[in-house]
């Protein structure tokens, strides 16, 4: 399960961002993970639950935003919505395409109390 290595990362990225900001507690924390970034995110939200524990995240709000896959065509420059990487384009049927965004797997926000 390499959610929880993930999770470990986001907890040990938002440690050390507490620690520039000079702040022990974190309210919030907002994630975005792209429907084909290979991440499950329930799995993630289990494994958040076990990670947070002892550290600055350990009763913020976790938010976990789903972000849809879309890609462009590269013949006709259609964006359509995709379920997988073999999705055709749907005006040309083309396959030469290019995922725009449903990769990511970023920490969008932290908040915290001064």
């Amino acid at each position: 399960m390499h959610e929880l290595s993930i999770a470990m990362n986001i907890v040990e990225i938002a440690n050390e961002e507490a620690e520039k900001a000079n702040v022990t507690l974190v309210r919030e924390i907002d994630l975005e993970v792209g429907t084909l970034s290979g991440v499950v995110i329930e799995a993630l939200e289990f494994a958040m639950d076990e990670a947070v524990k002892n550290s600055v995240l350990q009763n913020a709000k976790i938010k976990i935003r789903k972000v849809s896959a879309k890609a462009k065509c590269l013949k006709c420059s259609t964006e359509f919505p995709v379920e997988d990487y073999y999705t055709p384009c749907p005006e040309c049927n083309n396959f030469e395409t290019e995922l725009i965004n449903g990769k990511e797997l970023k920490i969008k926000s932290l908040v915290i109390d001064k």
